[in-house]
């Protein structure tokens, strides 16, 4: 495991005291690892989404009536969530 040294400032200290107090977490490492692990999940789902929205806007317009596209995402998600 890589070992840093970072320098917070007194507003962040005291928060992440807090949490540690509030027994959120067992340490300062703990938090700060927790905080990078949501922060990269956040870009991994935003690079989804915008690839998502890039390949629906490279798909053209639809043909499809608003129930029809309505229906293949509901039977879609039945597929996936059985």
């Amino acid at each position: 495991m890589a070992r840093q040294t970072i320098t917070v400032n007194e507003p962040n200290d005291r928060w992440m005291r807090e949490k540690i107090q509030e027994n959120e977490y067992a340490s300062k490492s703990e938090l700060i690892n927790d905080l990078i692990r949501r922060q990269r999940e956040l870009e991994e789902e935003r690079i989804w989404q915008r690839n998502e929205l890039i390949k629906g806007e490279e798909s053209g317009i639809s043909t499809k009536t608003m129930a029809e596209i309505l229906e293949e995402a509901k039977n879609r998600g039945k597929q996936k969530f059985p």
